[in-house]
């Protein structure tokens, strides 16, 4: 009998956004299934005392405000990082003095920001004279208005 290889091989796609939790951490779904377990197993003439039990169950619930404020605070600088652009609100209107070198030539100038923007990941000013972008790293001096 000859048995042939198969032409394809089906492969399913697994969840591969999903952070992974370190091998070593004890998350609520674990913990809860050895809470669970250990209850399953224990002899019923000699069941766990009920201190040992509160305490099982505040262990559980510290666990679950734990992840629930290091989820909160994930959150948090994950917001932080998204919203520099409005760290920078309070150029708008003022003016700036620049200076930055291109190939070795040293440039400068001065003009009100009347815009900033995100170009390429870095924070640019748009000023008031003509389409002038420059990026906030190059200023040098803010001046009021």
């Amino acid at each position: 009998m000859q048995v042939n290889a198969p032409e394809t091989v089906n492969t399913y796609a697994t969840n591969q956004n999903k952070p992974k939790e370190p091998q070593n951490a004890l998350g609520q779904d674990a913990f809860l299934r050895i809470l669970v377990t250990q209850m399953k197993n224990q002899n019923p003439l000699e069941p766990q005392k009920d201190t040992e039990f509160i305490g099982q169950m505040a262990q559980f619930s510290s666990l679950e405000q734990l992840t629930n404020l290091n989820k909160t605070m994930t959150q948090f600088v994950g917001l932080q990082k998204q919203h520099p652009l409005t760290e920078q609100a309070h150029l708008l209107g003022n003016k700036v003095h620049w200076q930055q070198e291109i190939d070795g030539i040293e440039q400068s100038g001065e003009g009100i920001v009347k815009a900033i923007f995100i170009k390429d990941g870095e924070l640019t000013a748009e000023l008031d004279n003509g389409d002038l972008k420059i990026p906030l790293s190059f200023i040098q001096r803010i001046e009021k208005q």
